[in-house]
């Protein structure tokens, strides 16, 4: 019987069931170490306490009323955002898309009340992915999302990732701003040099843009600080954030200052499930934990752990990896083999990546991992590694 889901995955032939921590279980009782957290969502693992609590709690009480009324969590969390970020407001969103669509309308919007209707168009850089709508594939501007889906929507101009005078040729009078991801998950986990978005900063601000970060992988403590621009002396005026904020329930944010989302006045946007009640009990929940003292510095300390033990397998095996990048927690193994094929022998092994662009494997395992959770992972992507080249030079010698 053909199943009666879209055919719009390529799935893995597991089925988990149930989680407790970097743990997975699936229906037939094997047991994985997840080293890919739902794609940089799960956070704090799966089944984390507080978390379920939170949910648990929130549920027993009120799920949604819309938007048409008051919702107490979001005053709470955007008050929290606002006060760790470099944001004055936060329009709640279900997802990064969502929140990468209201970053987009908002960047317009300013422009437009601004007296400058003109200026819509956004920079974007190639190896970006910002979601999946119409307007977002064609921010990121790969052709393998993009066809098939009518004319490409108006107002994105890709340039190559680090290269200034690039960003300078391609402004326009219809330039309303710059819009890139500090790392790039999809594209490959690139890390973007700090210098070049102080530059764009600068950029910005000497030609009237808007600088906007699209943090939906790369933040809320994956690479070790609460958002990656942290450290880059670099604010942008808007940030889609998602992913990591709901520790697996559906949630994302758009922060702003004041003036970027001076535009988005009433009526202007809106989003029936966006900040509902469970989505807010569940992201204060998240920060609660995030924003512990010890927090972060753990994510550090165990992204340098997991760091220094990768530079090891991929000298032990330099006929398969040639290449560490990232941040933190968020890290990517450049492979020699197709990294579809790394993927699935660490499948074989019990431990779950995810691929990228760029051919490599990315390892985000949940920022509450510990240092034996990171020696079973080494061995395990150790023995899926050998796999490959014992296949490897078996086919060389038949």
């Amino acid at each position: 019987m053909s199943s009666p889901i879209y055919q719009t995955y390529a799935r893995y032939g597991i089925a988990p069931e149930k989680g407790e921590g970097a743990w997975l279980e699936t229906t037939d009782g094997r047991r994985f170490l997840d080293f890919g957290a739902g794609i940089a969502v799960n956070a704090l693992g799966h089944a984390h306490p507080h978390l379920v609590e939170a949910l648990t709690n929130q549920a027993g009480k009120l799920w949604h009323t819309s938007n048409l009324y008051q919702v107490p969590g979001q005053v709470s969390l955007a008050q929290r955002l606002v006060d760790n970020t470099f944001a004055d407001l936060a329009f709640f969103t279900n997802s990064g898309a969502e929140a990468l669509e209201c970053a987009i309308k908002t960047a317009r919007r300013y422009h437009y009340v601004s007296g400058h209707p003109e200026r819509f168009r956004l920079i974007t850089f190639e190896g970006a992915f910002h979601g999946r709508t119409l307007a977002t594939i064609a921010a990121g501007g790969k052709e393998q999302y993009l066809e098939g889906f009518g004319p490409k929507t108006e107002g994105f101009d890709q340039v190559p990732l680090g290269d200034l005078e690039a960003v300078k040729a391609a402004i326009t009078p219809e330039t309303a701003g710059i819009l890139i991801e500090p790392v790039q998950g999809e594209g490959g986990v690139r890390t973007v040099e700090p210098a070049f978005l102080r530059q764009l900063r600068k950029l910005c601000d000497e030609r009237g843009l808007l600088l906007i970060y699209d943090e939906v992988q790369c933040g809320v403590g994956r690479t070790g600080h609460l958002f990656a621009h942290d450290v880059v002396n670099a604010e942008p005026d808007i940030m889609a954030i998602a992913k990591g904020i709901g520790g697996g329930f559906p949630l994302g944010a758009c922060l702003a200052t004041t003036e970027a989302a001076s535009g988005m006045t009433k009526g202007t946007h809106g989003t029936t499930y966006g900040g509902n009640p469970l989505a807010m009990a569940v992201g204060n929940a998240v920060l609660d934990v995030v924003l512990q003292e010890d927090f972060l510095p753990h994510v550090r300390a165990m992204g340098l752990k997991l760091r220094q033990t990768l530079a090891g397998i991929i000298d032990s095996h330099s006929d398969v990896l040639e290449e560490l990048r990232g941040e933190g927690l968020m890290l990517g193994l450049k492979c020699k083999v197709p990294n579809t094929e790394l993927a699935a022998a660490c499948l074989e092994e019990g431990l779950l990546v995810v691929g990228a662009g760029e051919n490599v494997v990315r390892l985000l395992p949940p920022l509450i991992i510990t240092e034996t959770e990171i020696a079973e992972a080494a061995s395990r992507l150790d023995k899926a590694c050998a796999r490959l080249e014992a296949e490897h030079l078996e086919e060389q010698t038949s």
